[in-house]
């Protein structure tokens, strides 16, 4: 089984929608530098939470 590529070797075409709304939540925080480098696991839980928070608020506001 192959596995999937790490999230620093895709490009925004390779992602998908949520992989994308997470990437530019991240980018509107200005974390997107360290993820491009380092990848997720550079980024703190409260740092990861709060990607998470507003991707949630964001698709909520998205269903109405």
């Amino acid at each position: 089984m192959a596995k999937e590529k790490d999230f620093t070797e895709k490009s925004f075409d390779e992602m998908d929608e949520n992989e994308r709304l997470k990437f530019e939540t991240a980018t509107e925080l200005g974390l997107a530098d360290r993820l491009m480098k380092d990848g997720w696991k550079s980024l703190s839980a409260s740092e990861t939470g709060r990607i998470g928070g507003i991707m949630n608020k964001k698709m909520k506001n998205n269903e109405r």
